[in-house]
């Protein structure tokens, strides 16, 4: 089945086509980094507007990068949640918009299901079942991945995100926005250890994080530092953050027994972290996978590519809204524990660790 993916759950306006049988066949991103740069963060309603604007020369795009045409298409994945409102209805519309006037099912798609999946777009898929860690700007959590579908929340953070503390040091040390990549630049300046941070619950028996505190720490250290102390502020703070994923992934496999361990979400992307969960689980005879790079930001390959999966596995699509009396929900908030669990004819119900 040939599909059309729409993701517009925040800051960026992700589109792409993917066929079940041949893969990712079209993809286009267009973030709006630059548009929230003068805020210092992402404002809503602008993001929900620019959205609107760049939607559908996407689509386009993407349909002429795969070579296809709107009526070819099977059906259309969109996400509905978790995310901005605002932004989330803007997909969804399009997404029944589109589908009621080709005559073609929708499929509603979880936003975190999507990061979730994405590394099994890479050239070395992990098999099932895994540990999963989604970090981002809103997002940090430990999963236990038993099958696709199949999730198991093993602990979060209390507090900030691991991406959220990231952006809000980075304006502490004035640095620009998106402040998670302009922070992991100036760590390279810098030396760890120069400056000491707590590492929150690193000990704790749990799999849960803080984040918050070791932001407020860095605000003292800032108070007293001279902005030539800022690299080496950094790279302290990278160290910090590092050293307590690395902690608790070893934790969350040590307590599930299993071997993987799946990264996904922006702050993937941070090559420290890359780093030290690579070199961490290797010497303990396991494997991490990683999307591909620029999978690791939202974008509309990885709700396609979940969508592909559950069709795959037999979910049967929903009529476009139109035909159900004009309605379509989205959900700001989405537990990703709720979903239902799909299996992939042909592969275990719960492979071995």
């Amino acid at each position: 089945m040939l599909l059309l993916g729409i993701e517009s759950s925040c800051d960026e306006t992700g589109l792409a086509v993917y066929d079940t049988g041949r893969g990712l066949l079209g993809e286009a991103l267009h973030s709006q980094v630059a548009m929230h740069n003068d805020y210092g963060g992402v404002v809503p309603e602008l993001a929900s507007r620019d959205h609107i604007r760049r939607v559908i020369p996407l689509a386009r795009q993407v349909l002429a990068q795969a070579g296809v045409t709107l009526q070819e298409l099977d059906a259309i994945a969109y996400t509905a949640g978790p995310g901005l409102a605002g932004a989330l209805l803007v997909g969804a519309a399009v997404a029944e918009a589109l589908a009621t006037a080709l005559g073609i099912p929708v499929m509603p798609v979880h936003h975190l299901e999507g990061h979730l999946l994405s590394p099994l777009l890479g050239e070395h898929p992990p098999a099932l079942p895994f540990v999963a860690l989604l970090v981002s700007g809103g997002h940090s959590q430990w999963m236990a991945v038993h099958a696709l579908g199949q999730y198991e929340l093993l602990g979060e953070t209390v507090d900030d995100a691991a991406g959220e503390a990231f952006d809000k040091t980075a304006k502490l040390l004035g640095l620009p926005y998106p402040g998670g990549p302009a922070l992991a630049r100036l760590a390279l300046q810098g030396t760890p250890g120069k400056f000491r941070l707590p590492r929150p619950m690193l000990h704790s028996d749990d799999l849960d994080m803080s984040f918050s505190g070791l932001k407020t720490a860095v605000s003292l250290l800032v108070r007293d530092a001279q902005p030539a102390d800022h690299a080496d502020i950094a790279a302290e703070f990278q160290e910090a953050v590092t050293d307590v994923l690395t902690a608790k992934a070893l934790r969350a496999m040590q307590q599930t027994g299993f071997t993987r361990l799946v990264v996904a979400g922006g702050v993937g992307a941070n090559v420290r972290l890359r780093a030290r969960l690579t070199e961490a689980l290797t010497a303990r005879g396991g494997s991490v996978h990683f999307p591909p790079m620029h999978l690791c930001t939202d974008n509309g390959a990885m709700i396609a590519h979940a969508a592909g999966l559950r069709l795959a596995a037999g979910q049967a699509l929903s009529p476009a809204s139109a035909s159900n009396a004009g309605a379509f929900n989205v959900r700001p908030r989405w537990d990703l524990g709720s979903l239902a669990p799909i299996h992939i004819p042909g592969s275990p119900d719960r492979a071995a660790p």
